[in-house]
């Protein structure tokens, strides 16, 4: 019932009825037909996206017959090997409705193409490519992920439910070399010096780590092929095929036949094929600046090009979004980023938004605090642009609350700060980040806990508390695209505002509420006699004497107008 009335609270906003403020009983096909309009037609502003971060291979396990490919049978160090999450996984839980009760309107999930065959022995055991970012062939999708069929069906299962796909994709690196993958020619890549990270060219002229060959992105300089990629794709019948296809790219374009112009043609590839709607971009600072502008250019190509070929699945009117993982970039920085030597406006090279780092940090303070300061900085230095705010992610060993002892507080930090919000899979779990006898990243990537879910009382609280936030700023762009205003210091309530064109959106917050009765001040935002409803509580009120009135052990609520 609660679905229902907010489907048809969000159409009668969409279409300017009036709200239905409580419908009768529907028959269940008639609800879910609501739903799934209600989805598709929603209002939706990256700047505000509540998007939900998944590795491929650890979250749902929809294909078991194929979690074992290339003989990648060796034992492994502690989660460094393939534990059968994939593409169909991801599917199976759009079409359950896991990620609409959680409020997500995007998906980004880790890289899914060919991955290399062989381990890497890093000193305490082998590890395989099971996170996606060790790439042997960016024309191919790694078979333990799925195939082209399950994409396919990925993107259109999400876009039939509103949701947004994000491609996590990889231009700074291939992947490692071992005794079954050899090293890319050398006009191809380099293999050192390992990078230092102290200046402009220590940082982007060098190689991440040790055994991982960078990319030439910055040289101009026309290469051939890759002899061993030329024998797998004919191997695999496909050999005339990519290679008419790169010369129809490079006659279109007027590119050299650099590194960099041949892997942008084959990530573009799957916006053309499949419709993905934005691409996070990985290790974006050690790449030069100029091969992002590229990548944008023929992003935005592929997407028009898709658009107009595929008119009756055009989600919305939305460019196609670039986000970049500039790593320890802050939100208090700006438009800038510090080599020491040298800044760079990552913003002037093709992206809408950069990944912020700090939000784990600044999650320390009050919440006014925080959503002043983003609120400020959102509107001043990166007016225009935006950010993308975690607190937990897959590579970052100093995460908030490691230990998940303060999970409402998290979803209250992430889901209510300005900015777009990435929750990391489990983080609506309180999955475990500290796993027994890991060593590094996999601490952080251990398999989805979906047997607590379906079983521990407290973890289903919690998912419980980030549902009703997550669904309330999905359905709310003011609460991460809008400006923030503090309307009452104790108890602390706060209004947000979003007016974009015609569009106009606002809501209010209570948060730290006591207990039973309890009055919000709201006065000066909402009218008088305006009548509210509470999501979180599902309780109509009305607003008397500049503040409305609420009655529940609940310490928080999530106030929108009942008529728009």
């Amino acid at each position: 019932m609660k679905k229902l009335l907010i489907a048809m609270s969000i159409l009668s906003f969409a279409f300017g009825c009036k709200k239905v403020e409580k419908p009768v009983s529907e028959e269940p096909k008639k609800v879910a037909e609501v739903l799934e309009t209600v989805e598709k037609n929603q209002p939706f502003f990256w700047e505000g996206a509540n998007i939900y971060f998944l590795l491929t291979d650890r979250f749902n396990n929809g294909n078991p017959e194929k979690d074992i490919n290339f003989s990648r049978t060796d034992s492994t160090a502690v989660l460094r090997g393939f534990k059968g999450g994939d593409i169909a996984g991801i599917t199976q839980k759009i079409e359950e409705g896991y990620f609409t009760d959680l409020g997500i309107n995007a998906i980004w999930f880790t890289p899914v193409v060919e991955q290399i065959h062989g381990a890497v022995n890093e000193g305490t055991g082998n590890t395989y490519g099971y996170h996606g970012y060790w790439t042997k062939d960016w024309t191919a999708i790694d078979p333990n992920f799925g195939d082209k069929q399950e994409l396919h069906r990925l993107v259109k299962t999400a876009h039939s439910k509103g949701i947004r796909i994000l491609l996590d994709v990889v231009l700074n690196h291939t992947g490692p070399v071992t005794e079954i993958d050899p090293v890319w020619p050398e006009d191809w890549v380099r293999t050192g010096p390992p990078c230092e990270f102290t200046t402009y060219e220590n940082t982007t002229a060098c190689t991440l780590v040790k055994n991982l060959p960078d990319i030439l992105t910055e040289s101009d300089e026309p290469v051939e092929l890759p002899d061993a990629l030329l024998a797998k794709w004919k191997e695999e019948g496909r050999l005339s095929q990519e290679l008419d296809e790169l010369h129809l790219f490079f006659e279109r374009t007027g590119y050299p036949r650099a590194p960099r112009f041949y892997i942008m043609k084959w990530l573009t590839d799957y916006i053309n094929e499949f419709g993905v709607d934005g691409f996070r971009v990985d290790t974006v600072k050690h790449v030069n600046e100029n091969a992002w502008l590229g990548l944008r250019k023929e992003a935005d190509y592929a997407f028009e090009t898709w658009k107009k070929k595929h008119p009756n699945k055009v989600l919305d009117d939305n460019p196609f979004y670039m986000v970049g993982e500039v790593y320890n970039y802050g939100i208090s920085s700006g438009r800038l980023f510090d080599f020491g030597d040298q800044k760079v406006d990552y913003f002037d090279y093709g992206f809408k938004s950069l990944i912020n780092f700090e939000l784990k940090n600044d999650a320390t303070k009050d919440y006014d605090a925080i959503f002043k300061k983003y609120n400020y900085l959102l509107n001043t230095k990166l007016k225009g642009k935006s950010v993308v705010n975690y607190l937990t992610s897959h590579d970052d060993g100093s995460p908030f609350d490691k230990e998940r002892k303060k999970p409402y507080y998290s979803a209250n930090v992430l889901l209510l700060t300005p900015g777009a919000s990435q929750v990391y899979y489990g983080d609506e779990t309180s999955r475990p980040l500290i796993i027994d006898g890991t060593e590094g990243d996999a601490t952080l990537r251990s398999f989805m806990n979906w047997e607590d879910l379906d079983s521990l009382p407290e973890v289903q609280k919690i998912h419980s508390h980030w549902q009703k936030l997550g669904q309330f700023r999905a359905n709310h762009p003011a609460v991460g695209a809008g400006k923030h205003k503090r309307l009452a210091k104790s108890p602390y309530v706060f209004s947000r505002m979003y007016i974009n064109g015609d569009f106009k959106d606002k809501v209010a917050v209570g948060l730290d509420l006591p207990k039973g009765k309890k009055s919000l001040w709201v006065k000066g935002f909402f009218g008088e006699g305006t009548k509210l409803y509470d999501t979180y509580s599902e309780t109509e009120v009305v607003v008397k004497n500049g503040k409305v009135i609420l009655e529940n052990d609940f310490d928080t609520a999530l106030l929108e107008l009942v008529n728009q």
